[in-house]
C-alpha cells in the first residue's frame, strides 16, 4: 500500500505552538487563524497524540538569517500593538509571539527530522516571502531558511528546499541564491504576483525556478516539479529535504488557479522518500487560502511522512 493513497491512520509529528493560533493580519485577512484551526482538528482527529507543542525559538537560529536590527524594529512595532507592515502584511500584539512559535516548530520539525522521524510543522504566519530585513507577503520571518541552517548546523551540509506553494517562493530565493550548499526549487503561477522566479533566475547555479500557467491539468504539475527535482539533484544527493508546504497550489484556493488536490502532495511525498531514502525530510506550512482544503493537504502530507 502506498503512503500516499491516504487510506493508512498512521501520521507523523506534527509541531506548533498555541501563540500561531493568535497572530492575526487584520480583519478580513485571508490568511486567518481558522487556516491552523482547521489543520489542528483534523490532526487531532486523526491521530491526538501526533500533534505537539514546540517550545518558542532561541534568537541564535534566527540570526543566522536575520540581522538583530531587523528583529528588533520588528518586535517593537509588534510589542507596541503592530499595525500594516506593508500593503498585504499586518500583525497584531501577539504577532512576535507567534513567529517565534512558528520558527520554533519548524526547528522541533527539523530536529525529528534529523533524529529518524519525518515531520510537519503547522505554523502561521507563513515565511517564504520574507526578505532578510523587511516582511513581505504574509510573512515575518524566513522560517523555512532558518531551518536550513539549522539542519546545516546540525550536520546535513547539503539542503534541497522544495516550494510547491502557487506563489514564487522570493525571499527564499533571495536568502539563498549565493550559497550553492542549499538547492531551492520552486513551482509557482505565472504570471502572478510577486512576479518573480522567473525560469533564467539561477543564482549561483542552485535556484531552480519552475513558472506554470494556472488551470492545467494537476498531472502536469506533479510531473512538472518531480523533474525539476530531478534535475536539481542529478549531480547533487542532498544531505536534508525541507518543504515550504503551500496549499494554495490546490484547485478552487482564493489566491491561486492551480489544480492540485491532496493526493498529489502525498504522490511528491513518497517519491522523494524513495528516491532519497537516507535523506531526513521535514514539512513547513505556507500558504492556502480554504482552510478545510488545506486542513485536506495536511493530511495527505502527513500521512506520506508517516513511519
Amino acid at each position: 500500500m502506498s503512503r500516499a493513497d491516504g487510506q493508512s491512520g498512521a501520521i507523523c509529528p506534527v509541531f506548533s505552538h498555541p501563540a500561531c493560533f493568535e497572530h492575526s493580519a487584520g480583519s478580513g485577512h485571508p490568511e486567518a487563524p481558522a487556516r491552523l484551526q482547521a489543520v489542528k482538528a483534523a490532526i487531532i482527529a486523526a491521530a491526538p497524540a501526533a500533534w505537539h507543542a514546540a517550545p518558542v525559538a532561541p534568537a541564535a537560529p534566527i540570526l543566522r538569517v536575520h540581522p538583530a536590527e531587523y528583529l528588533d524594529s520588528l518586535e517593537a512595532f509588534i510589542r507596541q500593538g503592530g499595525g500594516r507592515l506593508d500593503a498585504d502584511t499586518g500583525a497584531n500584539a501577539r504577532s512576535w509571539d507567534a513567529a517565534l512559535g512558528a520558527v520554533g516548530a519548524a526547528l522541533a520539525a527539523v530536529h525529528s527530522s534529523l533524529e529518524g522521524r519525518p515531520a510537519f510543522a503547522a505554523i502561521r504566519p507563513p515565511g517564504h516571502h520574507a526578505l532578510a530585513d523587511r516582511p513581505m507577503g504574509f510573512c515575518l520571518l524566513g522560517n523555512i531558511v532558518i531551518a536550513s541552517r539549522e539542519a546545516q548546523a546540525l550536520g546535513a551540509d547539503r539542503v534541497l528546499i522544495v516550494d510547491w506553494d502557487v506563489h514564487h517562493g522570493n525571499g527564499t530565493q533571495a536568502l539563498v541564491e549565493s550559497d550553492p550548499s542549499i538547492r531551492f526549487i520552486s513551482m509557482h503561477q505565472w504570471p502572478h504576483w510577486p512576479f518573480s522566479g522567473a525560469a533564467n533566475e539561477c543564482g549561483a547555479g542552485n535556484v531552480f525556478n519552475l513558472p506554470m500557467r494556472a488551470g492545467l491539468a494537476p498531472q502536469r504539475y506533479v510531473e512538472a516539479l518531480w523533474g525539476s527535482v530531478m534535475a536539481a539533484t542529478r549531480d547533487w544527493r542532498p544531505d536534508a529535504i525541507l518543504i515550504s508546504a503551500g496549499f494554495d497550489s490546490m484547485q478552487g484556493d482564493l489566491l491561486g488557479g492551480f489544480t492540485l488536490e491532496p493526493e498529489h502532495y502525498g504522490v511528491w511525498i513518497d517519491r522523494l522518500r524513495t528516491e532519497f531514502p537516507d535523506a531526513p525530510l521535514a514539512a513547513l506550512l505556507e500558504g492556502g487560502y480554504v482552510p478545510s482544503r488545506v486542513a485536506d493537504g495536511v493530511l495527505a502530507v502527513v500521512r506520506a511522512l508517516a513511519p
